[in-house]
């Protein structure tokens, strides 16, 4: 590199200048210095900090410099020795010296001779914090171009989802409540283009009694975060839709995701005579029939379902996830629906139903996968669990007799009641056991089995066992 401008008259400014004041001067302006003669050895060390001292280049003295750099940089240290051997003007080159830490020591590095015999000084300047900088830019660029693609990939799933999805979706902007995006399903449903819909108000499609009804919907959404669905009409008095909201944010803005269901399910004049008594027939069943789209939100309930939910009307399970009223947790619901998928049917699957007032049924259901069609969906057939036949009075709590009565307890109640019913099989068992071999003398069961008589009479009065009077039992 050529200076910009040299010294104007250096034998008057710098004439006093000794060998200690150029070595002071050498050492100040650079952070190594070194010192080699014309074969290249390296006769004088100067460090410009304590860290480079650390790196161990004090090691360097006596050592040629070609032999402390890297393989990649020899012929530029070659190349400074033979451009100050010839004089000419210096030139800076990065040099890399391997560091005993690990890390190479990069240094830029310009020579000047130094007099007629050969020996020339190197001054060079650290570029530790140059790298450190560049390294840490290129972590930080690496870093973005991952999120870059991470995010870039969910907006793909995003698209691909909104577009493909069966259901009839519209992303509305809460503060203008204009259409920000709309799905194919919902051009198709609505009968426009999903160009044409961006843009306009929600309120727009709907008749006057519709749009009130969701610009309500919309409110109590943005209020309170959720509200029931609402119905509208088009305003071309032509479908009624089932309206539900959500609302989200995305990129410090609010959206709604509204999505529309078409009502147009009563039978028509297209609806064949036979379909329309299946309709009547299924709404007449005294077991519970539900079916439920792709994502487990409830399409359609008949009446049963509506009295075993504690449901008003069918409006409120429509759109509703399944599990919120099926399934003793989420495990029992994902354990039916995993089997469902995997075998496309399922029979007798016992489990329970919560009412919506707390009530609690024990139900066995029968579910069948449809994928035929466009929008593949689930049939859930609900009926009430079958309880065993007693002579004994209701509500009297009967004790499991076998391993297979105590197997089908598995997923109706938890393993710590399981263990307790086990473990009063097995005493009741062994007490029928010993008053066997003792022809029924208790005294000697009580015995046979390290129990003490009361013990024995209170374990018999609590499985029923033996004709006990009230008193019995209270003498030792």
């Amino acid at each position: 590199m050529t200076p910009v401008s040299r010294f104007k008259t250096p034998e008057k400014s710098l004439g006093g200048l000794d060998t200690l004041g150029a070595a002071k001067l050498i050492a100040a302006a650079a952070d190594i210095a070194l010192i080699v003669n014309r074969e290249g050895v390296i006769e004088d060390v100067s460090f410009g900090s304590e860290d480079l001292q650390k790196e161990g280049l004090g090691q360097w003295l006596g050592q040629k410099w070609i032999d402390t750099v890297s393989l990649e940089s020899r012929p530029k240290v070659e190349q400074l020795l033979k451009e100050a051997a010839a004089g000419a003007n210096p030139r800076w080159r990065e040099i890399s010296h391997p560091a005993p830490r690990g890390t190479n020591l990069l240094v830029r590095y310009s020579t000047v001779r130094l007099g007629d015999d050969g020996r020339a000084v190197a001054i060079g300047r650290d570029l530790r914090t140059i790298a450190s900088l560049q390294q840490r830019l290129v972590a930080a660029q690496q870093s973005m171009e991952r999120e870059y693609a991470r995010l870039r990939h969910a907006e793909t799933r995003y698209r691909l989802l909104f577009h493909l999805a069966a259901e009839a979706v519209l992303i509305v902007d809460v503060s203008t409540q204009k259409i920000v995006e709309a799905n194919p399903a919902a051009a198709q449903l609505l009968g426009v283009p999903a160009g044409r819909l961006v843009g306009r108000p929600i309120t727009e499609l709907f008749e006057s009694s519709g749009a009130t009804a969701v610009q309500n919907l919309l409110v109590a959404v943005r209020g309170a975060g959720w509200a029931d669905d609402v119905r509208a009409r088009l305003a071309d008095g032509g479908q009624e839709f089932s309206v539900s909201a959500s609302i989200f944010r995305q990129e410090n803005a609010s959206h709604f995701l509204i999505r529309l269901s078409s009502l147009h399910n009563e039978p028509g004049p297209g609806l064949s005579r036979a379909r329309s008594k299946l309709l009547k027939v299924v709404d007449s069943l005294p077991d519970a029939l539900v079916v439920t789209g792709p994502d487990h939100a409830i399409l359609d309930a008949n009446p049963a379902f509506l009295d075993m939910a504690q449901l008003a009307t069918e409006e409120q399970a429509r759109g509703e996830p399944l599990d919120r009223w099926l399934g003793r947790n989420t495990v029992d619901f994902n354990v039916l629906m995993a089997n469902l998928r995997e075998y496309g049917s399922v029979r007798n699957f016992s489990t329970v139903v919560h009412g919506e007032f707390g009530s609690i049924e024990d139900v066995e259901i029968s579910a069948v996968a449809v994928n035929a069609g466009d929008q593949p969906c689930f049939g859930f057939m609900i009926r009430h669990a079958r309880r065993p036949e007693t002579g004994e009075a209701a509500g009297e709590k009967q004790l499991p007799r076998s391993v297979e009565q105590l197997t089908s307890l598995v997923g109706r109640v938890s393993l710590k009641e399981l263990v307790r019913e086990t473990t009063d099989v097995i005493e009741r068992l062994c007490i029928e056991a010993a008053l066997t071999h003792t022809g029924d003398n208790r005294a000697s069961a009580a015995q046979m089995l390290g129990l003490s008589r009361q013990s024995l009479y209170a374990k018999l009065r609590r499985f029923g066992m033996g004709d006990l009077g009230p008193e019995e039992g209270e003498e030792s």
